[in-house]
This record gives C-alpha cells, sequence and structure tokens, in this order.
C-alpha cells in the first residue's frame, strides 16, 4: 500500500487549489464559496521514484444546523483516520480562527505527521505572516501560495522525502476498467457506489446534487481492476442556475469522456424522464459503452402498474441505446451488484474487440448484397471495402465511391447490421466514410 496524506482545513482557505497544484490536475472544483469540495476526493500523486494517495477533504465549518455538513465532517474524520500524515491549510492573510484552532485540537490525539501550509503567502515578504501559527505545535511549517506555487516546491520536497520508494504499486491500475456512474441528480449514484466498497467514502444525502466533485475510486472485484468515476448529477440546462453547478455538469461531461464504460442510473419508482434520455444521448455522443442501470428496484418490483410504465417509458424515450443491456439494481438492499459487473465486463469486451478485416469484408458484402443502399439521383452508393481503424469503441473506415450519397437511414442500417454479424452487439460503433480514389 502507498501512503495516503489528506489536506485538511477551514471552508475557504485554499485546499483544492493546493491539492489540484499537487496533483497538476484541475480534478477538485475550485470557487470562492465554502463547501464547495463536498467529498473526499482522491488522487495518485507521483514524483520520480515516489508515489502516495492525495485527498482532498470538505471544509470543517459550523455543521450544527446543517446535515450535510454533519456528513461532511464525518468524511473529514474519517479521512484522516486513514491518512499516514496530514497537510494542515490555514489562511496566513486571515490569520489564526476559532475554526483552525478546533482542526488542529482534532489533530493532535492521532498523532500523525502534520504538515503546517501557510496559504496565500505571495513571497518571502509576506512570510512574517506565517509566525503565529507555530503556537499550534506543529513545526513542519510551510508558507505557500496555493495560487501562484510560491512555497509549494519545498513542501511537497518535504513530503517526498518522508515517503518510501514505489515499487509500482499502481502499475495495474492503467488497465483497470474505468467506469463512469452518471445520472440525473439523487437518482442513488454515491449510494450505489457506497454500497459496492462497503463503505461511505461519498457524501450520500437525500437532497439532490449532494455529490458536486466527480471522484475516482479504485478497487478490485473478484481481482478485476475497476475505477468508479462518481460523477455530480446532470441537471436540465434552465436548473443550473449557480456557477458551480455548471462546473459539475461541465466535469460530469468531463467523466463521461474519461470513462470506458457509462452506467446510466435511472429511476425505477419515477420512469424513464427526458433528462434521463438526455444523459443517455451524452454517453452515446461520445461513444462509450453504456449499462442501463434501474436503481431503486426495491421500491417498484412489487407494483406491476409502475414496472409495465417503466418498461413502455423504456421503450418509447430509449430506443436508440436498444443495444445497451439492462440491469435491476438496490443500492438500499444491495440486489443486483453481481449482475451489474457481469453487465460491465461484456460490454466492455465489445467495446474493445478488434475485428479481423476478412471477417469485416465478409461481413460488409453480405449486408450490401442483401439490402442495397437507396439510389440517390439515378447512383447508388457502391461499397469497396473496410478496415478496422480503433476500438472503444470499434471503428471502422469504408471505402464507398461517393460518400455523400450514403444516406443516413442506411448507415444505421449498416451499424445496426455490423453490430449483429461482428459479435459486438452490446457497444456502440462507428462508421467513418471515405472516398475511394
Amino acid at each position: 500500500m502507498e501512503p495516503v496524506i489528506a489536506i485538511v482545513g477551514r471552508p475557504n482557505v485554499g485546499k483544492s487549489t493546493l491539492f489540484n497544484r499537487l496533483t497538476r490536475s484541475r480534478d477538485a472544483l475550485v470557487d470562492d464559496r465554502p463547501g464547495v469540495t463536498r467529498d473526499r476526493l482522491y488522487a495518485h500523486v507521483r514524483h520520480d521514484d515516489r508515489s502516495f494517495t492525495l485527498i482532498d477533504t470538505g471544509g470543517f465549518e459550523d455543521f450544527t444546523q446543517d446535515p450535510l455538513a454533519q456528513k461532511v465532517q464525518q468524511q473529514i474524520k474519517s479521512a484522516i483516520e486513514e491518512a499516514d500524515s496530514i497537510i494542515f491549510v490555514v489562511d496566513g492573510r486571515q490569520g489564526i480562527l476559532p475554526a483552525d484552532e478546533e482542526i488542529a485540537r482534532m489533530l493532535r490525539p492521532f498523532e500523525k505527521k502534520v504538515y503546517l501550509a501557510v496559504n496565500k503567502i505571495d513571497g518571502p515578504e509576506l512570510e512574517n505572516l506565517a509566525a503565529d501559527f507555530y503556537s499550534f505545535g506543529f513545526h513542519l511549517l510551510f508558507p505557500i501560495s496555493a495560487a501562484h506555487g510560491y512555497g509549494v516546491k519545498a513542501l511537497l520536497d518535504n513530503i517526498l522525502q518522508d515517503l518510501p520508494a514505489s515499487h509500482d504499486e499502481m502499475e495495474g491500475r492503467s488497465d483497470s476498467i474505468k467506469v463512469a456512474v452518471v445520472g440525473k441528480p439523487n437518482v442513488g449514484k454515491s449510494s450505489l457506489i457506497n454500497r459496492i466498497l462497503g463503505s461511505d467514502r461519498l457524501v450520500v444525502s437525500e437532497l439532490p446534487g449532494t455529490t458536486r466533485d466527480s471522484v475516482d475510486t479504485h478497487f478490485q472485484w473478484k481481482g478485476k481492476a475497476y475505477t468508479f468515476i462518481d460523477t455530480a448529477g446532470i441537471r436540465r440546462k434552465a436548473r443550473i442556475k449557480e456557477k458551480i453547478e455548471k462546473f459539475s455538469v461541465i466535469k460530469a461531461l468531463r467523466s463521461l469522456d474519461r470513462c470506458h464504460v457509462a452506467c446510466v442510473l435511472v429511476d425505477a419508482a419515477e420512469g424513464i424522464t427526458e433528462q434521463d434520455a438526455r444523459v443517455c444521448g451524452y454517453a452515446l455522443e461520445r461513444g462509450r459503452a453504456i449499462v442501463l442501470v434501474i436503481n431503486k428496484w426495491d421500491l417498484a418490483k412489487g407494483d406491476e402498474s409502475r414496472r409495465k410504465n417503466l418498461q413502455r417509458s423504456m421503450e418509447r424515450e430509449l430506443a436508440f441505446i436498444n443495444f445497451a443491456p439492462k440491469v435491476r439494481t438496490s443500492a438500499l438492499t444491495g440486489e443486483g451488484i453481481g449482475k451489474l459487473f457481469q453487465h460491465i465486463d461484456k460490454v466492455y469486451g465489445h467495446f474493445s474487440r478488434s475485428i479481423k478485416t476478412s471477417d469485416l469484408n465478409r461481413a460488409l458484402k453480405e449486408i450490401v448484397t442483401k439490402h442495397p443502399a437507396p439510389i440517390v439521383g439515378h447512383r447508388r452508393p457502391n461499397f469497396s471495402y473496410a478496415t478496422q481503424v480503433d476500438i472503444r469503441p470499434p471503428t471502422f473506415l469504408v471505402f464507398v465511391n461517393r460518400p455523400e450519397w450514403v444516406q443516413s437511414t442506411y448507415e444505421r442500417y449498416l451499424l445496426n447490421q455490423l453490430r449483429s454479424r461482428l459479435g459486438l452487439p452490446l457497444t456502440p460503433i462507428r462508421i467513418i466514410f471515405k472516398r475511394k480514389k
């Protein structure tokens, strides 16, 4: 196991900015509002022959009245317990506040190495502002500017020199199946992943949209490696009023760009909505393999009228992803989890498959012979041959005398027939028509 380091601090001191600086990423949402990072956010940091897992946490805030803030504080305590070392971030410009003192008191009993990062110190002329923070008793104090990079190298160098050399524990992670869990807010994405992981790693609340960040979680299931990307709920554009919610939707869409398989969650009790269809469309546009996850099945399976309504709405709204397998799950009871992984493995296999050129051209010839393309302007498109040029999704280059003569309806026919004849029924495929010279 590689070392784990957690970043903690009250809201708006720059934890997520420091996380992004250390990981050279934009993985944590950064905004000037307290409480933007609600979940623990995990990232792998590697530098030379050293590596560690970095955890960004939600800020410590007044949680007496806010049930969501109570959940976040539980997350932070869990992150501290899990971590080998702590980066405690404070605001050098504001000085010591009661919330900082409370966090310091919380950290001392753990007897873990604490790196005190006094943030918003933009240069040596401001380093005197950090002196008061020595009163906390943490002697590894570093004046830094997470936004501009000042002092961050010294902090990172000290962290790295305390770490053991890495032995490429993470090598297998690049081979993991990357799964984006997407769906409209409050459909149960975090609850489902927490059921799979057996822990409350992600903040779960009855409030829609409580997973604001996209959180990557690496794990194994029956010996296979997976990376789950738990995305923020995708809302209808008209409902995205706050800037931070807009950022979350953008991150969710980017998660679709990064994944192999999109598990699109829908609410069994609610039926298929226009927004569900739009989320499926986002996944299909990006060429992702898709598993349709009918979550909260425990609320629908005993209600025949609700089941029929669900079936009708799927046939009506989701006909364009009829290749996607469906699995019924319940995050509450754990029903369907094993089948979910069976479907993920199957669609990933189809999604990654290479087809022999001879098999591809045999199938193409049979298809166009049985049902030739429609005539356009007294001429018919003439298909010469095809070759596979990519996987994930399988992508085929088809040479034709006049690509512009291939009508969209015939293209859909070719897609469906090739999927069927090439043994790719569970994945989207792409065809690129190229003019034969």
